[in-house]
């Protein structure tokens, strides 16, 4: 007869680790399941659903993301101030130059349940446009996605 173990609190803080994913020519969407999987803790053996066991996440060179296929050109992105008139729209293309690391915070955030758990999954995510990043002290493991 098997038993199921879940994991404490304590022992999901005791075992949370580093990484650093280099986004350069990386397509957006399957960066974000990998980010989302890994912040979640879905790749550890030990996952439980609802205890934040995922890792810390670094992910640099945002601002080299590609989307697939055409859509840098066909897609919208929308956001409204509130006020009459206050619609605006952004292209892909704008969004990948100006906004990347906007663009890679939302796409992982909707990959997160949602639900309190996913705010403080959410807070072990850093975004950087550059190589250069702040976390150097932490010794991030560096995952290669292709």
């Amino acid at each position: 007869m098997q038993k199921t173990t879940f994991v404490k609190n304590e022992a999901a803080l005791a075992n949370k680790k580093w990484y650093v994913i280099d986004a350069s020519n990386l397509i957006l969407g399957k960066l974000a399941v990998e980010a989302a999987n890994i912040l979640r803790g879905k790749n550890k053996v030990d996952f439980t659903p609802n205890v934040d066991c995922g890792d810390y996440l670094i992910i640099i060179n945002s601002d080299k993301i590609v989307l697939s296929s055409d859509k840098a050109d066909r897609e919208k992105w929308y956001t409204h101030s509130g006020y009459i008139g206050g619609l605006k729209e952004k292209s892909g293309r704008l969004m990948i130059e100006k906004y990347s690391d906007k663009l890679i915070y939302g796409a992982i955030k909707g990959m997160l349940p949602k639900n309190t758990l996913s705010r403080y999954l959410i807070k072990k995510l850093f975004i950087y446009k550059d190589a250069n990043h702040k976390q150097a002290a932490q010794k991030p493991m560096e995952i290669k996605l292709n």
